[in-house]
């Protein structure tokens, strides 16, 4: 993942055209035109063999003719040159490049290209690409239609052609940008290199993608998780035709914090309705309209897309009769009928901002003779700023038609209030609303790798090895539910017979009704080939079912080796639901955790998420399964249905965190009711590992292996770990109890009180680009209450992860002791592990113990560049 050079794109100060064109309705002649015309401050240079002059500018025959090195260069000409110009252009110092060309394939000219800017760190944008526009820096590198109008809008594309509709959609629409870059074939530049630069850009208020593929998904997600963390992130992925994959893109956007939209349009509805900074609580909503038909419109939208109708309190409909006319509804939507005041419209907006049981308020007007549809706003607006300022609910406004709803519309947005002309788009920007709050939500969920419930980790490495040393490397049912039990997910006792005559002896042994099922590696699902039976009542019925089930088998599936059979107990449980669960390999994103109907239910009904996963994580993909629906709901009943899915989901993602080898799960059926869970049949897929560890994941785990003891130079022994998200409230603790001038020191700034925002950007860590070791007491404990953390040091990796800044404090009262020793050599330590070049650290001139460790530790100290106040501290890990 890399930044490097991405500024000579966006703020280069000359600009080189090689290709340009006099000729009318070329490429070159249209790049020229624009580059010209967008009014770029510096120099645009022109680069054509044949020609004096391009639309009046001094042309030149060669990169080599150049009079000043550009930092950016436009390259339009035949695909087999462009290798020989980039290098000369990076011989040159050139920077950046776009390569508007097409005709590379993904085989030598494309590595060609590569090979060519690799040696000067020259970055690529494209080929294949319609170029590059940053309208706030007045470039338009581009063969598109328009030059943008300057706006805060970035816009990242894969599609030329998407870019091109976009901006003409936007232009008439008076929406500008920052930036739109078109990444064409992506050989270098990718989105997640953009992500990186377009989150620090002061410029981009929000951050638009359409996307169609995604190449490095574990950068792709660093960067997009960094990206939404700091402003609006909202995408459209083109492609939906496989299912199985959308639904993977779908739940990484999610947890990425992005918002994803369907068309072209919503992309742009998205970006007005969350610049409003309305975040709805749930997804209740309440609806007043004086249209009954404009309010059903209204309420099939919200069912559609997943939305409640807020249920109105005793109280609220009780002040709502009182003041609506006879035939009026005092239920959601509330009906004030057509010949409403806009006295009654305030009113009714008042009673229902002021109902504890909805998220927002969704007002409605449609066209009347009697009250014009700005008194209505008026009294709307009035009723809205009359309401107490705390726990304020969300208004949006809907006020249909045209001519009558101009001077709403234009109050409403006077005012700062999402207004929308139709119920459908009103309901579907609640949604989006709710939608992203709750993706943010999830993005600051980084969960820790602890398994739910009990393990046994050597029974559990002794099974996966020994499938990695068979033939099959399947886990055949009985050692595949024996794993499952090493990480106490319940299963049902299951025995192996060798014949039908042992299986109908099992089967008397273990007491009736039982079931019994094929035992093969090389089948799945076994009832496809007439391999399970159930509820079998005698001895007899097991060995008759045994014999019938042999003959089906080598019918059905003649190739497959058959080892004998299953025998299981019954298992009675009237109200449980059969779902299945478990772990696949998606190609781009990894190890996904999924969650369905069992018994061989639609694949649509199936939820995914990226682990690592936790409670709160793995309960949003219990929530957005039809099959499991039930658990998603109130009542002692749901929540311990939702408790003993969560557990598994957990349990999955913490099993293929701590077994590369592991490949795919499946547990099917999975019985969850009210008691818990038990899983009746399960296959478990393994193959040698990787040797890569958790390379796999686009989410890194929890890095375990990372613990460790250790002591001081005096003997004090202290646990040193990887921070994890749950230590919000120890860190939160450790800063409370420390002298404020030492917080001083450490944030450079008094902090009074630490908040739930604050101290979970410290703990809730991306383990890809960023590592905070605690330090925690000894298994002694030192007289300190479990949990307690004594010290925190972390390392903040750049995007090209070459060079790191540190932070670092300890306890006030544990100062003195060698732990900031300790803490700042294991930062070291790591950084050098991870192959850093360097890392750095800024500290207050008046903080002397900080600046004195750094120098025993072998930094530098050198006067920081913008601040006498500060000193920075560098240390060159290669050199020490």
């Amino acid at each position: 993942m890399s930044t490097r050079n991405l500024d000579a794109l966006f703020q280069p100060k000359a600009i080189a055209l090689i290709g340009a064109s006099n000729r009318p309705g070329s490429v070159g002649e249209v790049l020229a035109r624009n580059l010209f015309g967008a009014g770029f401050e510096g120099p645009v240079m022109p680069v054509n063999p044949h020609e004096t002059a391009i639309r009046s500018a001094v042309n030149f025959r060669s990169v080599a003719d150049l009079p000043l090195t550009p930092d950016l260069a436009v390259i339009a000409t035949p695909a087999p040159s462009v290798p020989g110009i980039v290098d000369e252009l990076g011989r040159r110092g050139c920077r950046a490049a776009v390569v508007i060309s097409a005709g590379f394939d993904e085989g030598t000219l494309r590595r060609d290209l590569l090979e060519a800017a690799r040696p000067h760190l020259l970055r690529i944008v494209g080929p294949n690409c319609i170029g590059f526009l940053s309208p706030v820096a007045r470039i338009n590198a581009s063969f598109v239609h328009l030059t943008p109008k300057p706006g805060d809008l970035a816009f990242v594309t894969q599609s030329g052609a998407v870019a091109s509709a976009v901006l003409d959609w936007a232009d008439v629409r008076e929406i500008g940008f920052s930036h739109v870059v078109s990444i064409g074939d992506t050989s270098d530049v990718d989105v997640g290199d953009l992500l990186d630069h377009l989150a620090l850009d002061p410029k981009t208020r929000a951050i638009l993608l359409y996307v169609e593929a995604i190449g490095d998904a574990r950068k792709f997600m660093t960067a997009a998780r960094i990206a939404a963390r700091a402003k609006p992130v909202i995408v459209i992925k083109a492609g939906r035709g496989d299912a199985a994959s959308d639904a993977v893109h779908d739940a990484a956007f999610r947890r990425a914090g992005m918002l994803r939209v369907e068309t072209l349009r919503e992309l742009f509805e998205a970006v007005g309705t969350l610049a409003s900074g309305l975040r709805p609580k749930g997804d209740r909503l309440a609806i007043l309209t004086n249209g009954e038909g404009a309010g059903i419109l209204a309420a099939d939208a919200l069912a559609g897309l997943g939305g409640r109708l807020a249920e109105l309190s005793a109280q609220t409909r009780e002040r709502l009769a009182g003041i609506l006319p006879a035939h009026g509804s005092a239920a959601n939507p509330v009906d004030t009928l057509r010949d409403a005041s806009a006295e009654l419209y305030g009113e009714a907006v008042a009673a229902l901002l002021a109902d504890p049981n909805q998220d927002a308020v969704l007002v409605l007007h449609c066209p009347q003779a009697i009250v014009a549809g700005r008194a209505a706003a008026e009294a709307s607006l009035a009723a809205a700023a009359a309401r107490p300022a705390q726990g304020r609910s969300p208004l949006l406004t809907c006020w249909l038609g045209e001519r009558d709803a101009r001077d709403a519309r234009r109050l409403f947005a006077r005012e700062g209030v999402p207004t929308y002309q139709t119920p459908d788009e009103s309901v579907r920007a609640f949604m989006q609303l709710v939608d992203y709050r709750r993706n943010q939500d999830l993005l600051i969920e980084t969960p820790p790798a602890v398994s739910p419930g009990r393990r046994e980790p050597q029974t559990a490495a002794r099974l996966v090895s020994a499938a990695v040393e068979g033939e099959g490397r399947v886990l055949a049912e009985p050692e595949a539910m024996a794993l499952l039990a090493a990480y106490g997910i319940p299963v049902v006792e299951t025995r192996i017979a060798a014949s039908p005559a042992e299986a109908a002896l099992i089967a008397s042994e273990i007491g009736f009704p039982v079931a019994l099922k094929i035992l093969s590696r090389d089948i799945a699902p076994k009832s496809d080939v007439g391999g399970v039976r159930l509820e079998l009542d005698t001895s007899d019925m097991v060995a008759e079912a045994a014999d019938h089930m042999l003959k089906l088998v080598s019918e059905r599936r003649p190739g497959a080796r058959i080892e004998g059979f299953t025998v299981q107990r019954m298992i009675r449980r009237p109200r449980a639901r059969s779902l299945s669960a478990g772990v696949k390999i998606d190609p781009v994103f990894g190890p996904v955790v999924r969650l369905g109907g069992g018994d061989g239910a639609a694949p649509a009904d199936e939820a995914v998420g990226l682990p690592p996963l936790n409670r709160i994580l793995a309960e949003d993909m219990i929530a957005r399964t039809r099959a499991a629906h039930a658990a998603d709901g109130r009542g002692e009943r749901a929540a311990k249905e939702r408790a003993a899915l969560a557990d598994v989901l957990v349990t999955l993602s913490q099993m293929i965190a701590d077994f590369d080898e592991i490949g795919a799960i499946d547990i099917d059926p999975l019985l969850v009711d009210e008691t818990g869970v038990v899983a009746l049949d399960a296959r478990i897929a393994v193959a040698p590992a990787s040797g890569s560890r958790r390379a796999r994941f686009a989410i890194q785990p929890y890095p375990g292996e990372l613990e460790r003891d250790v002591r001081s130079r005096a003997g004090t022994a202290f646990r040193l770990r990887p921070i994890r998200p749950e230590d919000e409230g120890a860190v939160i603790a450790m800063i409370e109890a420390s002298d404020p001038d030492d917080i001083r020191l450490r944030f450079f700034r008094a902090i009074r009180k630490v908040g739930h925002a604050f101290a979970a950007r410290l703990t809730q860590i991306d383990y890809a680009r960023e590592m905070a070791f605690v330090a925690e007491p000894d298994a002694s404990g030192d007289g300190e209450p479990p949990g307690t953390i004594l010290g925190v040091a972390r390392l903040i990796m750049d995007p090209n992860e070459e060079v790191a800044e540190f932070g670092i404090m300890v306890r006030s009262d544990q100062k003195g002791r060698g732990l900031g020793s300790i803490l700042m050599n294991a930062i070291l330590d790591y950084g050098r592990q991870r192959g850093l070049r360097q890392v750095y650290g800024e500290v207050l001139a008046q903080n002397t113990t900080m600046l004195a460790m750094a120098g025993d530790l072998g930094f530098r100290r050198e006067m920081h560049p913008e601040d006498p106040g500060l000193r920075r501290v560098v240390i060159d890990l290669s050199k020490s």
